[in-house]
């Protein structure tokens, strides 16, 4: 993971964004957080997971889902699988080392 402060390439509203192998965050103040920096490895093992491109075909996709069943887009992000998996996790520091492969189908089902 390469961690890069850039804040013009961090989408507006977000402290970060994860494109395999680099987190780019808008403030260098999150390089030091390792609750945000956990929830970032979790979407590189994620990427990982499914060989990058088709990881952003699905998020793409079920964003335009969740959207469809919450009006509301950051409660449509919110309820994107690999954002409920990395926000659920984020807080437990052993969290990937004991994760099971494709652990974001587990979140896949509405709330």
């Amino acid at each position: 993971m390469i961690v890069l402060v850039l804040k013009y390439l961090t989408p507006k509203g977000f402290r970060g964004i994860t494109l395999f192998p680099f987190v780019f965050l808008a403030d260098v103040k999150d390089k030091k957080d390792p609750v945000f920096l956990n929830h970032e490895k979790i979407h590189i093992k994620q990427q990982l997971e499914l060989l990058i491109v088709p990881f952003f075909i699905w998020y793409g996709l079920e964003y335009l889902v969740r959207l469809c069943q919450y009006p509301d887009k950051h409660t449509a992000y919110r309820n994107i699988s690999f954002e409920r998996e990395a926000y659920g996790n984020e807080k437990d520091p052993e969290y990937l080392s004991g994760r099971p492969f494709y652990g974001f189908v587990r979140y896949l089902r509405k709330k």
